[in-house]
C-alpha cells in the first residue's frame, strides 16, 4: 500500500529536512540519507562500518543516536526489529520528498 503525503504534510517534511541538513557541518546527515535513499534497510552497525569507509571520524553510539533522531524528529524512517538488532529503512511515501530536499544541499 502507497501512501502519498498532502501538500501541507509534504511541505512541513521538506521544512524539517532542510534545517536539519542546514545544521550539517561535516555532510554526514546528508550521507546517511544517501544511504537510505538506496532503498536497502540497515542496522546501525551498517551504517557506522559504511560511514568510517567513507572517511568519517564516528563513534558507533554516535551514529546510533543519530539515526534515531532522524526517526524521531523527522519521522521518515521504518524501524523493524530483528532479534538484537533494529533495521531501519526509509518509509516509501517520504522517499520523494527526501531526494527533492536533498538535491538542494
Amino acid at each position: 500500500m502507497v501512501v502519498s503525503l498532502t501538500g501541507k504534510e509534504n511541505d512541513a517534511l521538506k521544512t524539517r529536512l532542510a534545517k536539519y541538513l542546514a545544521r550539517d557541518e561535516t555532510g554526514i546527515r546528508k550521507s546517511v540519507l544517501k544511504l537510505f535513499l538506496d532503498e536497502k534497510p540497515y542496522t546501525t552497525q551498517n551504517v557506522f562500518d559504511l560511514l568510517k569507509q567513507q572517511g568519517f571520524d564516528v563513534n558507533y553510539r554516535g551514529i546510533s543516536a543519530m539515526v534515531g533522531l532522524m526517526n524521531t524528529r523527522l519521522g521518515v524512517l521504518r524501524i523493524d526489529v530483528k532479534g538484537d538488532h533494529n533495521v531501519y529503512s526509509l518509509k516509501d511515501e517520504y522517499k520523494n520528498s527526501v531526494k527533492a530536499t536533498m538535491d538542494n544541499y
